[in-house]
């Protein structure tokens, strides 16, 4: 069997569907990460694709059964949002969209961060507008905002939830003081964070909390920005257009030495096994991972990820060296 077939794939993603939280929504246990089409837009994104490439991408998705598809407006300076917009006409009835307030920029495109309602609002109504729809499926603050209680620009979004212009209202990178004022204002049905093998931190209080709470988990960065691919080129340029050619964080980010974990880590596994295998077999063996968010930038790269964790579904449970394995990978800025 074709692993990569479309038709194999698409199977495969259809089998994965499940009841996402207490949204009464059913998605795959992947979903569209809305970064990688950023393209030439620059912002949080990586590297150029043409809008051509970006289409097919999306038209790849939807074929294959695909039908969540998360952006955000600082994802290509607005791009990722307009192209979304424009490749998903005449199909919004048949996806889910999830976009985001509270990163904003300048007219020189600096990036500011606030969770002020008034720029929260301002930020809605554009991404409704480039989005080219009169609604949003999932509304998420991006990030918290030590200078803002965020109850006040969740009293906004409550408004425009009961007006039908939001079905849903989610946090990303959030924590357990913020969800729990979050409580006084409105339901958060979704929590979006990262989670990877290198960054377990949601284990210890969000994930617990969504199983408590009945609230979908939705995890980015499985592959730690190309990191535990197993493959990764520490020599390679970065495009103009590609945040990690000049972002703070990803300098920050220790990458050499997640690079040399992960060779470190190919000697847990068996014969015959990508450590791409084996790490999305660790993730579909979490029940609280409701899906994945993939910023795949081709269909050859979601086609190598979908196979894999095709080909992975039953390894993590057969895995002898399960511990050994997480201990080490937890290891890896030692």
């Amino acid at each position: 069997m074709n692993l990569t077939s479309p038709d194999v794939l698409r199977t495969f993603v259809l089998s994965s569907y499940h009841a996402f939280g207490q949204t009464g929504w059913n998605i795959p246990r992947i979903s569209f990460g809305g970064a990688a089409i950023s393209g030439e837009g620059g912002g949080y994104g990586f590297g150029f694709v043409s809008k051509k490439e970006a289409q097919d991408l999306v038209n790849f998705a939807l074929d294959i059964g695909i039908n969540f598809f998360d952006t955000a407006p600082i994802y290509g300076f607005g791009l990722s949002e307009q192209r979304l917009g424009e490749f998903l006409q005449g199909k919004r009835d048949k996806v889910y969209i999830a976009t985001k307030s509270g990163v904003t920029w300048s007219s020189s495109k600096r990036v500011n961060m606030t969770n002020d309602p008034q720029i929260a609002e301002k930020m809605l109504l554009q991404s409704l507008k480039d989005l080219r729809t009169d609604y949003i499926d999932l509304y998420f603050i991006h990030w918290p905002d030590s200078q803002v209680d965020i109850r006040k620009p969740l009293e906004l979004l409550f408004k425009y939830q009961q007006k039908g212009v939001i079905k849903k209202i989610g946090l990303c990178n959030t924590h357990l003081e913020d969800l729990n004022k979050a409580k006084e204002i409105t339901r958060i049905d979704v929590i979006q964070s990262e989670f990877n093998l290198f960054n377990r931190t949601a284990q210890k209080d969000i994930l617990p909390y969504c199983k408590e709470h009945h609230c979908a988990f939705m995890s980015w960065g499985p592959l730690d920005k190309g990191a535990l691919t197993g493959f990764y080129n520490l020599q390679r340029t970065y495009d103009d257009c590609d945040a990690r050619k000049s972002a703070p964080w990803f300098k920050k980010s220790d990458l050499e030495k997640k690079v040399l974990k992960v060779e470190e880590l190919k000697r847990f596994l068996p014969p015959h096994v990508t450590i791409l295998e084996m790490i999305t077999s660790y993730y579909q063996s979490i029940p609280e991972l409701s899906t994945i968010l993939v910023g795949s930038k081709s269909p050859m790269q979601l086609q190598q990820f979908l196979s894999s964790m095709l080909k992975g579904s039953e390894l993590w449970k057969n895995f002898q060296h399960q511990e050994d394995f997480l201990i080490s990978a937890s290891q890896w800025n030692n």
